[in-house]
């Protein structure tokens, strides 16, 4: 088994050349969204966000996620979904992690192999991640990533141990995996875990008033669920 990882959609891409599945790993929100609907019984479609998101929940008869700010009704914030109906269809956009799963079903600049499977990957579900991957050989972790004012990507610390927890507990359920030196540092940056209240990402959530949002992020292995994408939406795997 071996392990390598990739920055962004454009690492998702190259991952997807050469793997047989992919870890989407982004914390603060969409994994973590995704992981706390998907526990509780939803199916959640990835999207980029605009009009087309909004056709797309009305083809299929879901809610479409609203803005944070709001405050009102689903949104990409993990406490809104904490009490989302079992077998509710939510259409969740979001400009990374969301973007990178949307990519998949739907083609394009960054388009991923379609005969590779996808998993959403957080803190709240590192070892279930890590135990579904068992049987997989070779395996792909993409922290989606922040972007910087001009659209380029920038490394978020939050993704960063995200997908080193996830990493952690490949090892720890398959001790002879090789890990590239990417996937090395993220599995020591999980190792020193620093509380996500103090990175950007973080910081910014708390003062916008989702510091509920953040502790919810920050809950290590609370969840037993594997989102996997199948057919254009994420379901418990």
């Amino acid at each position: 088994m071996s392990v390598a990882l990739e920055w962004g959609p454009i690492g998702a891409k190259m991952l997807s050349e050469a793997c047989d599945v992919l870890v989407l790993v982004d914390v603060l929100s969409f994994s973590t969204s995704v992981t706390v609907a998907v526990d509780r019984g939803a199916r959640v479609w990835p999207h980029t966000g605009g009009e087309n998101a909004g056709a797309l929940a009305r083809d299929i008869g879901a809610v479409l996620a609203g803005n944070r700010g709001s405050h009102e009704g689903f949104t990409l914030s993990p406490a809104s979904l904490l009490e989302i109906p079992n077998d509710s269809r939510l259409v969740l956009p979001s400009p990374n992690g969301s973007a990178i799963a949307y990519a998949a079903v739907n083609g394009g600049v960054t388009a991923i192999d379609g005969g590779v499977a996808l998993v959403a990957g957080c803190l709240r579900n590192a070892s279930a991640v890590g135990r579904f991957l068992r049987d997989f050989e070779r395996i792909g972790v993409v922290p989606a990533g922040e972007r910087w004012g001009d659209g380029s990507l920038r490394p978020a610390y939050e993704d960063l141990v995200g997908a080193g927890a996830v990493i952690d507990r490949i090892v720890a359920h398959n001790p002879s995996a090789e890990l590239g030196p990417e996937a090395e540092v993220a599995a020591l940056a999980f190792r020193s875990f620093r509380p996500l209240e103090q990175c950007p990402s973080g910081r910014e959530l708390v003062d916008r008033g989702f510091a509920e949002d953040v502790r919810i992020a920050s809950e290590y292995n609370v969840s037993s669920v594997v989102p996997r994408l199948v057919e254009g939406r994420f379901v418990a795997a």
